[in-house]
């Protein structure tokens, strides 16, 4: 037993590096490709495409069918149980854009924006084009081989945000964001195929797909409420507001949601295969559990009250005064999007336990619960819609902790010291930060004034208070970087 737990140790350590490569990079190339972008487009371009992701997103939910979620959660999944998840990723996503393509003028009426019509159909062509890659990226997953997603994410988001920046330069508008999607999605299969050894046949059997249907679905459905729960502000603000309005929420949303999905990105390559793994004896797997947590909540504090603190010179240094009224809503995104890597956790959690009827009702009750917030507030202006969805998605996170103590006896206790010690040292470090900077009168001098101080004394706080998930982490990077060193020598 020692043995398995050091490997499955080493494993994690190992996926878990990757994975925070892979997103590092990935956020660095979004900052970089988003602030070209933000300069070239204006909010109004930035809202047309937004009000399309939740059916792109939907329509995807819709194709895999939590399939890719129930091939991760077999313990030794089969060929023929690729091959029948590939064959039905295929014929649902044929089904699902020819109804999207028939309703895109009933989309475009609804939001009565006529361009989005022609817009939409070619933005939809993406969830067509991904079908063909999503039992790669499960088998990929399954396999823990972060090392090549990170290579492939990396290098499919340079040459779509390339051709993204260009055809905005060139005057495409709200069509060069449409093009970076599907570019994007279209490199990201190149490169699973590349990496992935298994590939389709025509030996079509989708007996597989019917044994782990009872799941799938609930996991399907529950993927379709965490969309429409991420997304329902985008989709509400297009129906009652003008588009640059929509276009400035939009692009808060976007930042927020760039920093805490760093954070969940690593994690959820990671944790639903490694709970899985961990789930054979329930103390076992309650310890991985708790140490996944105290990682995310390392990370997730500090780099949202961190962006929330520079969230004004940022905003303005990078993509403009024509963004000023985005900067607000990014510091109330950010708090909140501080506890979304914990939703992340949790839901990895149930999934594991093979509780996706968990997972369902608890977003379905989110999601009527959340949309009954928001629109209590609609006469209140999107700000105040914004304040109150954010509250709504901390206050729940309760009811998820109930849930992981059913699931795995996570007592809250337990929780709060593993979450509440990073919580608290980010926001006073930030608030510190904020006080000891004012001063700083140059707008640039002040942003780099406050990142450096508030990192150094972060870290400084963690190192005296001798965190050991934080020592263990840099241990595993030293012993990485000289791994690697060695090897270059030989």
């Amino acid at each position: 037993m020692q043995s398995k737990m050091e490997t499955l140790k080493e494993r994690t350590a190992r996926s878990m590096y990757w994975s925070t490569l892979n997103n590092g990079v990935i956020q660095l190339l979004n900052i970089a490709f988003g602030i070209f972008l933000g300069r070239l487009l204006t909010p109004a371009d930035y809202g047309i495409v937004g009000v399309l992701t939740i059916f792109t997103i939907i329509a995807g939910n819709l194709q895999s069918s939590g399939f890719t979620q129930g091939l991760i959660n077999l313990k030794q999944p089969t060929s023929n149980d690729y091959n029948s998840v590939f064959w039905f990723n295929v014929i649902a996503s044929l089904v699902i854009y020819g109804v999207l393509f028939a309703c895109a003028p009933l989309i475009s009426r609804f939001f009565n924006e006529p361009r989005l019509t022609t817009l939409s159909r070619f933005v939809f062509l993406g969830f067509l084009i991904s079908s063909l890659g999503i039992a790669q990226a499960a088998y990929m997953a399954k396999n823990m081989m972060n090392r090549e997603i990170a290579i492939i994410n990396g290098i499919a988001l340079l040459l779509s945000g390339i051709a993204g920046v260009s055809l905005a330069y060139m005057g495409m508008a709200y069509w060069s964001l449409a093009w970076q999607q599907v570019l994007y999605i279209t490199i990201l299969n190149i490169g699973r195929y590349h990496y992935s050894p298994w590939r389709p046949n025509l030996r079509i059997n989708f007996g597989p797909v019917k044994s782990m249907f009872g799941f799938s679905v609930k996991i399907l459905f529950t993927n379709i409420l965490n969309t429409l729960s991420n997304n329902v502000l985008t989709f509400i603000f297009g129906r009652y507001f003008a588009m640059r309005q929509v276009g400035n929420f939009t692009q808060a949303n976007k930042w927020s949601t760039m920093g805490h999905s760093f954070v969940s990105g690593t994690l959820s390559q990671v944790a639903q295969t490694v709970l899985v793994e961990a789930g054979d004896e329930t103390e076992h797997e309650l310890r991985v559990f708790r140490k996944m947590m105290r990682f995310t909540a390392l990370l997730s504090f500090p780099a949202m009250f961190g962006l929330a603190l520079v969230a004004h010179e940022f905003i303005l240094l990078t993509i403009g005064p024509k963004w000023i009224d985005s900067i607000v809503l990014l510091q109330v995104l950010c708090v909140a999007g501080a506890f979304m890597p914990l939703y992340a956790m949790y839901q990895n959690l149930a999934i594991s336990c093979r509780r996706s009827d968990i997972y369902m009702w608890l977003n379905i009750a989110q999601i009527v619960l959340q949309i009954a917030v928001i629109m209590l507030f609609k006469s209140q202006g999107l700000t105040v819609m914004v304040i109150a969805y954010s509250i709504f998605m901390v206050v729940w996170l309760v009811v998820w902790q109930i849930a992981a103590h059913r699931l795995i006896g996570l007592r809250l206790i337990d929780t709060m010291k593993d979450v509440l010690p990073f919580m608290l040292t980010a926001a006073a470090v930030m608030v510190v930060t904020h006080y000891s900077t004012l001063f700083v009168t140059n707008m640039v001098l002040r942003l780099v004034a406050r990142v450096a101080l508030a990192a150094l004394l972060y870290v400084v706080v963690m190192k005296a208070a001798h965190v050991t998930i934080m020592d263990e982490c840099i241990e595993f990077i030293k012993r990485k970087f000289v791994k690697t060193h060695a090897n270059k020598e030989q």
